[in-house]
């Protein structure tokens, strides 16, 4: 069978038709893979963070440089990788079966222990994401690169039972008969199979709305907006989570350009939290270290893992 070139992973990427199902994204990040391995692209470790690291393209490619990767969740083996979406697949399946109570199955509790839900969600979604770079203009696929995400995390909720879908919504401003404000929502999904009928234009008491970005790099604040604007509109709480693969960029340190910066804003976060609402979640497929010891954030932020396995169950409630 003939490897994939970066040129045909390009063409993929850009395909608005390409990944309707977890297979598509399975098989992308093997084809990448591969490549990686077949053209021996240069290898450059961040001298900050020695568990980060960038590809370097060819000159056919302008030399581009790929997002940083954290080597603790992404899979650098094609063969790794596809063993361990095998066994994620088969988890989805069990989890479907079980629900949250697959965590007090002995036979789980070592996988969710290995972190590979995480890492196979990091893997094949930063697979994208390098492809993505290797464009001559960056512009040209960082809004496909977050429609992919969005549709990954999606099609892996679908896969558990749960009903999934995007929506538009029109929302009523009070104190102006007639007058609408429309919302796009990027997830809303809920666990009683009866996503509510589209002439209905709102959110049933059932349902979880969910942003899902790459990053919250200028994100964030949208985000807590939206669930202000929606309770308030609504004239009731609207759940509301967001989900974020991560908030890493690369950054010029000293004389490298190879430094790892962080792009999450504690403060801010902080500051939305107080003085418009707490959000009724936010996950991270590779969250940063402070997330995960500063006191402050520890109580609302976790891994991705932990919706999937634990959050959602609570959150999407089953009427």
């Amino acid at each position: 069978m003939k490897k994939a070139t970066l040129g045909d992973l390009q063409e993929s990427l850009a395909d608005k038709s390409g990944f309707k199902q977890l297979a598509d994204y399975k098989n992308f990040c093997s084809a990448y893979l591969a490549l990686v391995e077949a053209e021996r692209y240069t290898r450059i470790v961040s001298p900050s963070h020695e568990h980060y690291v960038f590809y370097q393209y060819g000159k056919t490619n302008r030399n581009k440089i790929t997002r940083p990767l954290n080597t603790q969740l992404f899979f650098e083996s094609g063969d790794e990788l596809t063993v361990a979406f095998d066994r994620f697949i088969q988890f989805l399946g069990d989890l479907k079966k079980h629900k949250q109570a697959v965590t007090d199955s002995k036979g789980r509790k070592q996988y969710l222990e290995s972190n590979e839900i995480n890492r196979v969600i990091y893997t094949v979604q930063q697979s994208v994401g390098c492809v993505g770079d290797s464009f001559e203009n960056a512009n040209q696929s960082r809004k496909r690169i977050g429609q992919i995400f969005e549709s990954l995390v999606k099609l892996v909720i679908k896969e558990i039972g749960v009903t999934c879908e995007p929506r538009v919504i029109n929302l009523p401003i009070p104190g102006y008969p007639g007058r609408e404000m429309s919302y796009e929502l990027d997830l809303v999904f809920s666990r009683n199979k009866a996503i509510i009928a589209s002439e209905t234009k709102h959110i049933h008491t059932s349902e979880v709305v969910g942003s899902v970005k790459t990053t919250s790099k200028d994100r964030i604040d949208k985000i807590f907006l939206d669930k202000f604007l929606l309770t308030k509109l609504l004239g009731r709480e609207i759940a509301v989570i967001a989900i974020f693969l991560h908030d890493v960029q690369r950054a010029k340190r000293g004389e490298s350009i190879f430094g790892i910066n962080s792009t999450f804003k504690t403060n801010h976060f902080l500051g939305y939290t107080v003085a418009l609402n707490k959000l009724d979640g936010v996950y991270y497929v590779d969250p940063r270290p402070e997330m995960l010891t500063n006191k402050l954030l520890c109580e609302q932020i976790r891994d991705f893992q932990s919706f999937l396995v634990r959050d959602l169950w609570v959150l999407a409630k089953d009427d």
